[in-house]
């Protein structure tokens, strides 16, 4: 399985630090409450509401096994562990609460309706905790919210249509929880850098708007994704440059406009049942670094293009039925071409099983990556006379 580089969650961190750098201060996690920037804050109408809602999520948190909150007393939200103040965007005279950041806090608990009065967060990352339920709708509230990153929790219901409706969002996260159904096109059409749907329920069809994505990273693996590829896919070229969609139980082929999408440094499609060739057009990856297509129905001969990347350090093509491997593939660093039909290489399928996948008809792909239903065989002379 592939490691995304998280290109952009450094870009989108340093855009954070820069903008509310000069006013924020960090708490320290098991130290008592200190004053903000030495003294307290004078009280204002956003702070009392900030106020209002930490305290309604403290209520309503029922484990804290780090003591992240035990501090959370008193009217100083500033200086609650985990909560980040800032001149407020519309008004650099008062004082917001700017960001939460509560991330590996195994806290349990749910997520408060009241949490919409926070309308000037940016930031909001409770990664790896116990959460559980679902986003209250008032998250649409936050009309600033930028960076919003609730992975690892407990989370479930349909998707969180809520996060459609966040104008300033970039950063999407929230694999790793139980949310299900359908995944919706919408999302597609969300300015966002980055999008982790992996490991959830979810079970949808590509859509045809997905080239409208923006982002640079988009992760939907060990999700239910059905149907082809759509064209639009190509779309993508100018901002894509990591791919994961391993285990999401694909079952076309991979469309020839794969290789479009020239920013690619990371494409993984491995534990699929992608069928046919791999495309020749992956040789014009030329910044492609990680390429994993392990454990499909591919066949046919590994295209030398791919082989020939300048910058490819991973290839895995193990657990296909490739039956033919250029001379240029050994030269790449770190390869894996076990569970084929090569010969003479090592640790390859038995003899049998390749031969009774060869001598079946070979899917055919269409340029969308969709397989072509087979043609129906010509009428026989008994049929012309009936």
């Amino acid at each position: 399985m592939s490691t995304p580089h998280y290109v952009s969650l450094f870009s989108i961190a340093i855009f954070f630090l820069l903008l509310f750098l000069p006013l924020l201060v960090t708490p320290l996690e098991h130290d008592p409450p200190h004053d903000f920037l030495h003294e307290d804050p004078p009280s204002n109408p956003r702070l009392e509401k900030a106020y209002v809602a930490l305290q309604a999520w403290k209520h309503v948190i029922t484990e804290d096994p780090a003591n992240l909150t035990i501090h959370w007393c008193g009217p100083h939200v500033c200086n609650y562990t985990g909560v980040f103040c800032a001149a407020a965007p519309d008004d650099p005279d008062e004082i917001t609460v700017a960001g939460i950041d509560l991330n590996g806090g195994q806290i349990a608990g749910k997520l408060p309706e009241e949490l919409g009065l926070l309308a000037d967060l940016a930031l909001f990352h409770i990664n790896s905790n116990r959460f559980a339920g679902g986003l209250p709708d008032a998250l649409r509230k936050m009309e600033r919210l930028f960076e919003l990153d609730v992975s690892n929790n407990e989370l479930e219901g349909p998707f969180p249509a809520v996060v459609l409706d966040l104008p300033a969002l970039r950063f999407l996260d929230i694999r790793f929880n139980r949310f299900s159904g359908e995944v919706p096109s919408r999302v597609f059409d969300l300015p966002l850098d980055a999008l982790f749907l992996n490991d959830n329920d979810f079970s949808f069809t590509f859509p045809p708007n997905l080239g409208n994505s923006t982002v640079s990273v988009l992760v939907l693996a060990n999700t239910r994704i059905a149907g082809c590829f759509p064209t639009s896919i190509s779309a993508m070229a100018g901002t894509l440059t990591e791919l994961l969609l391993l285990n999401a139980s694909l079952s076309s082929c991979l469309p020839d406009a794969i290789g479009d999408l020239l920013n690619l440094t990371v494409l993984d499609v491995g534990f699929n049942a992608l069928v046919g060739h791999l495309p020749a057009s992956l040789g014009q990856l030329k910044k492609l670094e990680q390429l994993d297509v392990a454990h499909n129905n591919f066949s046919g001969e590994v295209p030398a293009a791919v082989c020939e990347l300048p910058r490819l350090m991973n290839f895995t093509f193990s657990d296909n039925y490739f039956c033919g491997e250029p001379e240029v593939c050994s030269k790449v660093q770190d390869k894996d071409d076990r569970e084929n039909c090569l010969p003479e290489r090592p640790k390859q399928r038995p003899v049998e099983e390749c031969a009774e996948f060869l001598a079946k008809p070979p899917p055919v792909c269409d340029s969308n990556g969709c397989i072509k239903p087979p043609s129906s065989p010509p009428p026989t002379e008994a049929k012309l006379h009936e």
